[in-house]
């Protein structure tokens, strides 16, 4: 193409208010160097706990203050991925794929595959009946303009018959007819727990599962469903389907078998011999199509003739259709994915984040971006793999556990191996090889998925994470050590932000309990009130939060969210980073082994319920109940001490010197009011449990009577 007839497929801009922000960053790195030259300036003389809670203190606020038309297309390979048919239901499964096969993309050129970690027959009975609803859902999502093309989501959203158009009343109850069958036969066979004699005999992929494979110890199992070569499959209009697979790799004790990136890198080998798409994209399976135009705006991005050609991924964010009003855990993750990655496309791209992602095959299997190179799209349509008849035997020894023996896969190929965080790490080593990515947030949001609805599942997601972004700082895949040189200095920084999340445990922990230890032994930590010293503290707390709250409601949050994030931001940090860090420690001392929990999807309706209605979940037994209610409950033993000192005329402190400590005990119970709520108030099945209710009042009392 001529220069002068180049038309770009994408365009970036410089996002508003910048000026605003860096008036904030400037004024608040010099108020921060007015409280640091302040602690450096009264560091206590005399020896003691005084001193040593100022270091301590001192510490603690340096960490925080860091902070074509359709011939040109390409064909596009979509990875689903499934690990446990308990936690992530066979429905919502096939609902996942049922969603990305009805694209509005030529369905000869969509292949999708379907990694089971699981290996359970029950899943692949769920594939097998989505395969043969898709002959009539994909047809009614054409002939309608239907949206959102996950069937459960459509029809739950449509309470009613249409009743303004005929046609399409008479074929809503049709396929809703349909998808109810199908939705029965699901459920009762997980009621069951195995799929019966009488219907294995419905595909031969079933008899797969009668010589005794385990989740743990099985085959290789490789089922082509749906064969999308040469138009051989269509639907009920005599249109093509896209290609429908299904793999459950081979699991053998003895072999390591690398937990999601392992599962990953045996369908990229095992979709090379059959699609061999040049991009790929990857959904976990709670995460279903939200806008059927997904695949051809992400293309916008790799086909672009002057900008795409160091493209590696295209990455969406991860939304919810689950989230209350005001986001009750904070899962919406709302500054983190409308600022956060949004700012990080400046310096090379936001990270690979596991899910939601496009990408190209070329850059995901270890090549390196070589300046001036360009993809012909039309010659990679072109490559076909020659059919044979052992075909497909052949390619699931490409899934077997010794394959990888002795090979670059999960070091130099593929997803990375070692960490929790695989996605992470992938995405660091591709930019070091001199691709970008880039990160797109559309109006309509590109993917769906099913966020966490108690407490606890949210804080054990927010545990894995953690772990796996600092083991990513522990390992030769530090951004400052494996990006220098390679990846802009901006761009390590900002990795090592998200590495360090586990690492914050430790000043927040400290800021929460020290000084409100010290307020009851009458020990100041902060400038008095008729201090000068007192405004660059003022400051960043006022400042700090202000810029916060406009920042979270500007994002499209609400007050009560913001509050409910707040308190999320706390209870993240001194539970789920705190078990992340020290898990990490333990591993690297050789006591604890690399271990991958998957977050449920599956609740009761009583839990849906109270998750509708904003109430916080607590019914379960944790400890990390135990260290949120302990400290909570140690603030308020203090606060009632000090109110009640006041109240007799016998201060036991001074409030001009303490009035710093006295405020930031007050806000950790004002943050914890759900929390003593579901500790003396509630009554239902999410009240906190009475072993944790008396663990933690007899801790919190003795941290009390270390006062004496």
């Amino acid at each position: 193409m001529k220069k002068d007839d180049y038309i770009p497929l994408f365009e970036s801009k410089a996002a508003g208010w910048r000026g605003v922000y860096w008036l904030y960053a400037i004024s608040m790195a010099v108020s921060i160097s007015l409280i640091c030259i302040h602690r450096v300036m009264h560091f206590p003389q005399q020896h003691g706990l005084r001193r040593w809670a100022w270091i301590g203190i001192s510490m603690a606020e340096l960490w925080l203050s860091r902070r074509y038309g359709d011939g040109g297309l390409p064909r596009v390979d979509i990875f689903v991925s499934t690990a446990d048919p308990q936690l992530e239901p066979p429905l919502m499964v096939a609902d996942t794929v049922l969603s990305v096969m009805a694209y509005d993309y030529p369905p000869e050129k969509l292949s999708v595959y379907l990694s089971d970690d699981g290996c359970s027959d029950l899943v692949f009975y769920a594939l097998y009946e989505a395969s043969k609803f898709s002959r009539v859902w994909l047809p009614f999502c054409r002939s309608f303009n239907v949206e959102l093309r996950a069937p459960n989501a459509y029809f739950s959203g449509v309470k009613q018959v249409p009743s303004d158009d005929p046609s399409l009343a008479k074929e809503w109850r049709e396929v809703k007819k349909l998808y109810n069958e199908m939705e029965a036969q699901i459920t009762l066979i997980m009621k069951l727990g195995k799929v019966p004699d009488h219907l294995r005999k419905h595909h031969e992929g079933l008899r797969e599962w009668e010589s005794g494979a385990s989740r743990s110890d099985h085959h290789t199992i490789l089922q082509v469903l749906i064969d999308g070569r040469g138009n051989k499959e269509v639907d009920i209009e005599r249109k093509p389907l896209p290609m429908l697979v299904y793999l459950a790799r081979e699991k053998r004790h003895g072999y390591p078998h690398n937990f999601k990136a392992g599962a990953l890198n045996a369908l990229i080998r095992v979709s090379s011999r059959i699609s061999n798409s040049p991009i790929i994209l990857n959904l976990d399976c709670d995460h279903c199509s939200n806008n059927s135009q997904s695949v051809r705006d992400a293309l916008c991005f790799f086909m672009d003739d002057e900008q795409g050609h160091d493209i590696a991924y295209v990455q969406y964010p991860q939304r919810f259709d689950n989230i209350t009003k005001n986001d009750l855990y904070g899962s919406y993750l709302r500054v983190p994915n409308e600022v956060e990655l949004l700012a990080m496309d400046a310096h090379g791209g936001p990270l690979y984040i596991g899910s939601c992602c496009f990408h190209r095959r070329d850059a995901l299997t270890g090549k390196k971006y070589e300046k001036g190179s360009h993809i012909n799209w039309k010659q990679v349509n072109e490559i076909q793999e020659p059919e044979r008849e052992n075909q497909l035997e052949e390619t699931a020894k490409l899934a077997n556990c010794s394959y990888e023996e002795n090979s670059s896969w999960g070091t130099e190929m593929g997803l990375k191996y070692g960490c929790p965080a695989e996605d992470v790490v992938t995405g660091l080593s591709i930019k070091c090889k001199g691709w970008r990515s880039v990160y797109f947030n559309p109006g309509r949001k590109g993917f769906l998925g099913v966020a966490p609805v108690t407490l606890l599942s949210s804080l054990i997601q927010q545990t894995r994470w953690s772990e796996g972004l600092f083991q990513i700082f522990l390992s030769k895949y530090c951004s400052l050590i494996y990006g220098h040189g390679k990846i802009p200095i901006q761009l390590q920084i900002s990795y090592l932000c998200y590495n360090l999340w586990g690492a914050n445990c430790l000043a927040t922990l400290y800021y929460v309990t020290v000084p409100t230890f010290c307020l009851l032994k009458g020990i100041n930590l902060f400038p008095q009130l008729s201090s000068n010293w007192i405004l660059p503290y003022a400051y960043v707390l006022i400042a700090k939060y202000t810029y916060s709250l406009g920042e979270f409601l500007h994002c499209g949050g609400t007050l009560k969210g913001w509050y409910n994030d707040q308190r999320m931001w706390l209870y993240k940090r001194v539970t789920s980073y705190l078990f992340g860090f020290c898990q990490t420690i333990m591993r690297y001392l050789g006591f604890t082994e690399l271990n991958f929990v998957i977050t449920g999807k599956n609740v009761d309706d009583d839990i849906s319920k109270r998750f509708e209605q904003e109430m916080m979940e607590f019914g379960a037994a944790s400890s990390m109940f135990i260290i949120l209610a302990t400290i909570a409950l140690f603030n308020l033993l203090t606060s009632i001490s000090i109110a009640r000192s006041i109240i007799i005329k016998k201060p036991a402190t001074d409030l001009d010197s303490c009035a710093l400590q006295i405020l930031l005990n007050e806000v950790v119970i004002l943050i914890n009011l759900p929390l003593f709520e579901a500790l003396f108030l509630r009554k239902d099945q999410g009240c906190m449990p009475a072993s944790v209710t008396c663990q933690s009042i007899i801790l919190a009392a003795l941290a009390y009577m270390l006062r004496y």
